[in-house]
């Protein structure tokens, strides 16, 4: 059993398990009842997602956009990461994340954001965040 870690709206590969979604909005111009059939997710899990407010900052910092260097680029990133772990030590959040790590040892899970790039996405700090607290990941 396992957590693995995808991209919403990638095929599911047999045996994924319940995919969950953490992300702050359902994909546009898609109605719920499509969402699981259109390989997004199954449980909308936004209290695992950066805030609005992590969101909008990095946003407004250019983060990945035209122009920019890749020190700038690696910089706003650290921020990200940093400002997104404080968020997941909210209590809420960390029991949250305890519930995955443990459930990771009785069942499969996915677990995933749209983005295309794990690399600069908060997809890739869950994934440490999960392994932190033992979960086993695909």
């Amino acid at each position: 059993m396992a957590i693995r870690i995808v991209r919403l709206g990638s095929p599911r590969v047999p045996g994924e398990g319940l995919r969950l979604g953490t992300v702050r909005r359902p994909p546009r111009g898609v109605a719920k009842s499509h969402l699981a059939a259109r390989d997004f997710y199954d449980v909308w899990m936004p209290e695992a997602a950066p805030s609005e407010a992590l969101l909008k900052a990095a946003r407004s910092s250019g983060f990945g956009g035209p122009g920019r260097q890749a020190d700038d680029d690696l910089a706003t990133w650290k921020a990200f990461v940093r400002r997104y772990r404080a968020e997941m030590k909210r209590p809420e959040a960390s029991r949250l994340l305890d519930l995955l790590a443990a459930l990771s040892h009785r069942t499969n899970l996915a677990v995933g954001c749209y983005c295309a790039d794990e690399a600069r996405c908060h997809r890739s700090i869950l994934r440490v965040l999960l392994e932190e607290r033992g979960a086993d990941l695909v």
